[in-house]
């Protein structure tokens, strides 16, 4: 079955195959990198929005269908970092922090620098979404990017909502898929 698909992938034009151009970009690049939407949310807290965190995960699963994608959630900062540190990857994972006065990137902008990750070869890229209080020093340091949002401030189930249509926005600009207009 791979060796059919990967012939196919090879030999037909996506442009033209009945199969679509979405088809052959998740075939090519599906099973590269893994992207983690970690949010840090201590144990006592509770969702506060069901249709918040419902959101969330449509978009994450519509994100699926270009590149693995899934949701984490961790009691503490160092709870991230342990999981972190036990993540055995060839390359090491890349840590993409919210925070507040990290770099704003325009939607094509933020699926550029996926686009680049995936690339270079990163298998695990995390974005997460930090404590109430912000990141410490530490975990600051360890990250290869902070990112905002803008200067709003945002609830954490708002701020998982948006990122993760974010998410799915750059996987289709990196498709081609019509999905983003530019505008």
């Amino acid at each position: 079955m791979a060796t059919g698909l990967l012939y196919e992938l090879q030999h037909h034009n996506p442009e033209n195959h009945i199969l679509g151009r979405d088809f052959f970009y998740i075939l090519q690049y599906a099973h590269c990198v893994k992207l983690i939407l970690a949010v840090i949310s201590p144990a006592r807290s509770h969702s506060k929005s069901d249709a918040a965190a419902s959101l969330a995960a449509d978009y994450l699963a519509r994100a699926s269908r270009y590149m693995a994608c899934e949701a984490k959630s961790f009691d503490s900062e160092a709870a991230l970092l342990n999981w972190l540190d036990r993540q055995a990857n060839r390359t090491a994972p890349v840590l993409v922090l919210l925070d507040s006065q990290g770099k704003q990137l325009s939607s094509e902008q933020f699926a550029e620098r996926i686009g680049r990750y995936r690339d270079n070869g990163t298998q695990m890229l995390i974005l997460a979404i930090g404590p109430a209080n912000g990141w410490c020093d530490a975990t600051r340091a360890r990250a290869g990017l902070l990112l905002s949002l803008g200067a709003i401030t945002l609830p954490h189930e708002l701020a998982r909502a948006v990122l993760a249509e974010q998410i799915y926005r750059a996987l289709t600009i990196l498709a081609g898929h019509p999905y983003h207009c530019g505008h």
